[in-house]
């Protein structure tokens, strides 16, 4: 017997093919997922460390990158993301992690209050 409904996946596919197949969603698609994910990474910079590494460890020494959420969040959408296509894939994981480097950057440098503000501002 055959799946149907929400777990029919071979629909699901169908429908994500098509749906992406039209050359202005793949436009927006383009333009328009990696500033929400940068945003998304900003708001996830003041989740709680779940790590937290030796200050005097490279990258650390600046205080801005901290293993929380939005490193969390970063590093299970590369793996989807190479898990879909290696050579693809590992441009795109690559580029999430700049993105959660800057937004590090940027969210460390705003501070908490400003960096909502701002970050609701641009999803609006």
């Amino acid at each position: 017997m055959g799946r149907t409904g929400l777990f029919d996946l071979e629909r699901h596919f169908a429908f994500y093919g098509a749906y992406h197949s039209n050359s202005i969603n793949v436009l927006i698609h383009t333009f328009f997922v990696w500033p929400i994910l940068f945003t998304a990474l900003v708001l996830l910079y003041f989740t709680p460390a779940l790590y937290s590494p030796s200050p005097q460890i490279g990258l650390f020494q600046s205080g801005f990158l901290v293993f929380n959420f939005g490193f969390l969040f970063t590093l299970i959408y590369a793996l989807f993301y190479v898990a879909f296509d290696k050579r693809a894939g590992a441009l795109a994981a690559l580029l999430c992690f700049v993105c959660w480097v800057g937004a590090s950057f940027l969210a460390s440098r705003l501070g908490f209050s400003l960096a909502w503000k701002v970050m609701v501002f641009i999803i609006h």
